[in-house]
């Protein structure tokens, strides 16, 4: 009997906007060294597990984290547009505190990509994988990964910290979440 398949949710490594608490969205900075460090840590932890891609965001920061995973796992790498972090437009690079007190949420705050926008270009990518019964590795972004996990499991807590994953297995009618907030051993979530 075979296993079903898998999916691995998973976030890119910290950048200096990470650091500093500030929105990212389409901004492309690169992996701070951190990050790189949490890429290459990640990669190991994920290189056992069995998928067939690694499919990621077209930013620098998950393409060089899904770089890192493919090449540990020897498997390929393809960008997915759909993919993308949340747009939050003229609140990019603000500090996402100081949104959050203007605001109330970032969700409030006027010109922010929605989260039902966000599900809408995300939600196919995963019904792809499932219908095609395929493993895989998504490396994306955590304005991407909460509206999902929260779509598929309500009110499932989690934190998803720089380089963590969530899994989840293909189930009858989907998939179904087993694990959030995942992290390569050695480093506290």
């Amino acid at each position: 009997m075979t296993s079903p398949a898998r999916l691995l949710l998973a976030r890119h490594g910290r950048t200096a906007l990470n650091a500093e608490g500030r929105l990212r969205g389409l901004a492309d900075p690169p992996l701070d060294e951190v990050g790189v460090r949490e890429a290459e840590s990640l990669a190991d932890a994920l290189a056992p597990a069995r998928f067939f891609v690694v499919l990621s965001s077209p930013l620098v920061r998950a393409v060089t984290t899904a770089q890192h995973i493919a090449l540990a796992a020897g498997v390929p790498h393809r960008i997915d547009e759909r993919l993308n972090d949340r747009d939050y437009g003229p609140w990019t690079g603000h500090l996402k505190a100081d949104v959050v007190e203007e605001w109330g949420s970032v969700d409030a705050a006027p010109g922010v990509e929605s989260s039902k926008a966000v599900l809408s270009r995300v939600l196919p990518v995963l019904q792809e994988l499932w219908t095609s019964s395929s493993s895989a590795v998504i490396v994306t972004h955590d304005a991407i990964i909460r509206p999902v996990i929260d779509h598929l499991d309500r009110g499932r807590q989690l934190s998803v910290p720089t380089a963590s994953w969530c899994v989840m297995v293909a189930g009858t009618s989907g998939w179904e979440v087993v694990e959030v907030d995942q992290v390569a051993p050695g480093r506290e979530r």
